[in-house]
């Protein structure tokens, strides 16, 4: 299993860096994991969006789903895409509100938010707690807290098991998420303190307990907001947690 990090900014992009978005790669087939502002670019660079073999958004947040429409407009309207893409349509596999709210976003106006549906070149399926196979993955969403339906997820291919927090509080189900992982990409915007805001975030600390009790063999912090003090975050994680914890970076690729 590969995972490459297409951005991994919180809340909002950073200068030159791409919010929340994920490649993850076995056997030939390309799992993308949330698409944020800036992560249609940085994909580019990696494949051929045509390429993607399923999508998974873990949230309706725009920074985890705002590149969504921009990939409905290469879908739609590329003068030569390798494939027809209304006989090959797309698999999406995201909340319940996905088609109606991210047909709200593509719509330019009223008129037509009315009358748009992107199912002519999207399949989508609603995230629940049953695990689907995706390729040669196995993908079990759990829910978390968030002020909107969100979802983390276990992907796991052979042996091998990458756990993503998606955006969380702190809440009993990511202990479920995150039990025995290989490798937990977790969260982690804030530092523990008294000007934390109110807990729809994970801070380091959390994220590096998460990963200790679950027994997590590597902990990879993510969604760092561009004001947050990352070396702060890091700090804090690996005071609690003994495994190995890095920050990931853009365009980071880590064989798993």
């Amino acid at each position: 299993m590969r995972l490459t990090i297409l951005g991994c900014c919180g809340s909002i992009p950073g200068p030159d860096a791409a919010a929340s978005g994920y490649l993850v790669e076995a056997e030939g087939f390309r799992l993308g994991l949330d698409l944020g502002n800036g992560t249609l670019a940085q994909l580019q660079t990696v494949c051929d969006p045509f390429e993607l073999d399923a999508l998974v958004l873990s949230h309706l947040h725009p920074d985890h789903c705002a590149d969504f429409s921009a990939l409905t407009v290469l879908r739609r309207y590329h003068p030569a895409p390798p494939y027809d893409p209304r006989q090959r349509r797309l698999g999406v596999h995201a909340p319940s509100e996905a088609p109606g709210r991210l047909a709200n976003a593509y719509a330019p106006h009223e008129a037509e938010r009315r009358d748009t549906d992107l199912s002519d070149v999207f399949d989508f399926h609603t995230l629940s707690r049953e695990p689907r196979r995706l390729g040669p993955f196995t993908v079990t969403p759990v829910p978390v807290a968030h002020p909107t339906e969100s979802f983390g997820v276990r992907i796991t291919h052979g042996d091998v098991t990458l756990a993503y927090t998606g955006d969380t509080g702190p809440c009993p189900e990511l202990d479920e998420l995150a039990d025995g992982v290989d490798v937990l990409l977790s969260e982690a915007s804030w530092t523990d303190g008294p000007d934390r805001p109110e807990a729809l975030h994970l801070s380091g600390t959390q994220a590096g307990a998460l990963a200790a009790r679950a027994g997590a063999g590597r902990l990879l912090l993510t969604h760092l907001p561009p004001w947050a003090d990352g070396d702060a975050i890091l700090a804090e994680a690996r005071a609690v947690f003994d495994g190995p914890v890095e920050r990931v970076a853009q365009g980071a690729v880590y064989d798993l």
